[in-house]
C-alpha cells in the first residue's frame, strides 16, 4: 500500500471489534503485518459530542466526552491505516442516504460494511445501491443480522457480491472455521473472490495471524500487547478485557486469575513480569510532563497546545489580542473564551470558540488570564496565525499604535508604580520624623525612658 495513501484492494484488515479494536490492539496488528485497522464501533450520537484534544504528553490525539471518557485515540504511528468504524443507532435515515451525505461532506475514503441479507437478491440490490453512493470499498460479513460464529459461513454471497460490483470487496466472518493462520488468509480471499479480508476473532485471539512469520507464542503476543496499552495509559478495565481473550479457556489458569484480579495496568504488568518497563514508561511519561511546563511544546498533525507561553511573549502584546485582531480582519464573531477548574489543585483550563470551532490546550495553568492565553496560542498555531512570539516578524495585525500604545501603557505604569514607591517612601519617613517629634518613637533605636 503506497505511503499516504488508504487503499482497499489485495490487504489483510483488523475487523471492527467492541472493546478490542482500541489503540493498543490496532498498533499490534499493524506491527504484525495487517495493512488497514478498524477501531471499535462508534455510536455517532455519543461522537458529536466529543471534543478534540491533543495530549502532548502520549502524543495523540483523543476525542473526549462530556465525562471525560476517552472515546477515541489515536497516533502518528496508525496514520494513514486507520479506520473510524461509525454506526448509527437512529432510523431516520436509510443506510445508503447516509452514505451518500459522508461521500460528498468529506475528502477521505467512505467505505460500509454490512451483513448479508436473507436473499441473494436482495443482497445484491443493496450492494449494488451502496456502490452508487461513491464508497471506496464494501466489507461483506458472510452471515445473517441473527446468525452467530457458530452458523456457517456463506462464502457463496460475498462471491456473488464480488462480481456483482467493481469496487473492492471485503470479506469476512471466516475466523475459526476456514482461518486459522497466516496460510488460510489467501485461502480464504479464493474461497469468496473478494478482493481482501477482514479478521475479527482470529486478530483478537493471537494477533500475530497477520504475520507470514507467525503464529507467534500466545505469551510474547499478549505481552507486546499489554507493552501497547501501558504506553498509551489504556483503561485497565479495557486492556483486562482484551487479554482475557487472548486467554480464552486458560482464563482459570495462575495467569488467568491474576489478570482477572488485577485492577490496574501496574498489576496487568506484575502478572506478566513487566513490573520494569512500567516503571520506566511512567518515568518517561512523567519526564514528558514536567518538560511540557517548562515551555516545551511537542505537535502532533499539524496541532500544537502549549503551556509556559510567559516565556515566549512579551507582556504587552499576547496571543488574545492577536486573536481577536484576526478574527475582526476575517469578519468572523470575536473569540469565546470558557473556563473550567479542576478540583484537586485548583488549577485552570480555558476553551477558545472562533468559527464553530473549539481549540484547547490539554495542560491547566495557575491562573485563568494563561489558561485563555495558553487557549489562544492553540487556536493560533492552528490557524497558521502569527501569533506575536518575541522575535517574530511582524504581521501587521495589531497595529503599530496599538503596541506603542500597550508599550507606553506599560512603561507608564511602571513609572506610576515607582513614583508611588518614591511617595510612599517620603510619607513613610515623614511619619517616622513626626512619631520622633511627639515622643512616639518605640523600638531598638527609641532612647531608654526617663526615670
Amino acid at each position: 500500500m503506497a505511503a499516504g495513501r488508504l487503499s482497499f484492494s489485495n490487504i489483510t484488515a483488523l475487523a471492527p471489534m467492541v472493546r478490542v479494536g482500541t489503540l493498543p490492539m490496532r498498533l499490534l496488528a499493524l506491527d504484525y503485518g495487517a495493512d488497514v485497522v478498524y477501531c471499535e464501533e462508534l455510536i455517532d450520537i455519543k461522537m458529536a459530542q466529543c471534543h478534540r484534544v491533543v495530549n502532548e504528553v502520549l502524543e495523540t490525539v483523543d476525542f473526549v466526552a462530556p465525562d471525560e471518557r476517552v472515546m477515541f485515540r489515536t497516533c502518528e504511528r496508525e496514520k494513514y491505516r486507520v479506520i473510524f468504524q461509525m454506526v448509527r443507532r437512529k432510523t431516520e435515515l436509510l443506510a445508503v442516504r447516509i452514505l451518500k451525505k459522508l461521500v460528498t461532506g468529506v475528502s477521505i475514503p467512505v467505505t460500509c460494511k454490512i451483513r448479508i441479507l436473507p436473499s441473494l437478491e436482495e443482497t445484491l440490490a443493496l450492494v449494488r445501491r451502496i456502490e452508487k453512493t461513491g464508497v471506496a470499498a464494501v466489507a461483506v460479513h458472510g452471515r445473517l443480522k441473527d446468525e452467530r460464529p457458530r452458523h456457517p459461513l456463506h462464502c457463496d454471497y460475498i462471491q456473488a457480491v464480488a462480481r456483482a460490483v467493481s469496487i473492492p470487496v471485503i470479506a469476512n466472518g471466516g475466523s475459526l472455521d476456514l482461518v486459522k493462520t497466516n496460510a488460510d488468509i489467501e485461502e480464504f480471499r479464493r474461497a469468496t473472490g473478494a478482493s481482501s479480508v477482514m479478521l475479527a476473532r482470529a486478530a483478537m485471539w493471537n494477533a500475530s495471524v497477520f504475520s507470514d512469520q507467525g503464529p507467534f507464542p500466545l505469551e510474547r503476543v499478549m505481552e507486546d500487547y499489554l507493552k501497547y496499552a501501558i504506553r498509551y495509559t489504556n483503561h485497565a478495565f479495557n486492556t483486562k478485557y482484551c487479554l482475557c481473550q487472548m486467554l480464552r479457556d486458560k482464563v482459570e489458569s495462575p495467569l488467568g486469575k491474576q489478570v482477572q484480579a488485577a485492577q490496574t495496568n501496574a498489576e496487568l504488568s506484575e502478572a506478566y513480569g513487566l513490573q520494569e518497563f512500567y516503571r520506566r514508561t511512567q518515568e518517561q511519561l512523567q519526564a514528558r510532563r514536567d518538560a511540557l511546563q517548562n515551555g516545551l511544546f511537542p505537535s502532533f498533525d499539524g496541532v500544537i497546545c502549549v503551556c509556559g507561553f510567559r516565556r515566549e511573549y512579551p507582556p504587552h502584546i499576547t496571543p488574545k489580542m492577536f486573536l481577536l485582531e484576526w478574527s475582526r480582519k476575517e469578519k468572523l464573531e470575536q473569540p469565546q473564551y470558557e473556563m473550567v477548574q479542576r478540583s484537586q489543585d485548583r488549577a485552570f483550563q480555558s476553551t477558545v470558540t472562533l468559527a464553530e470551532k473549539r481549540y484547547r490546550s490539554t495542560l491547566w495553568e495557575k491562573s485563568k488570564k494563561f489558561a485563555e492565553q495558553a487557549a489562544a496560542v492553540v487556536c493560533l498555531r492552528v490557524l497558521g496565525v502569527p501569533e506575536g512570539r518575541i522575535g517574530e516578524e511582524d504581521s501587521g495585525l495589531v497595529c503599530k499604535r496599538k503596541r506603542e500604545g500597550k508599550m507606553n501603557g506599560a512603561a507608564e505604569e511602571e513609572a506610576r508604580t515607582k513614583r508611588h514607591a518614591v511617595d510612599l517612601r517620603q510619607e513613610t519617613d515623614n511619619s517616622e520624623a513626626a512619631a520622633v517629634a511627639n515622643g512616639e518613637r518605640h523600638g531598638a533605636d527609641a532612647p531608654p525612658e526617663q526615670p
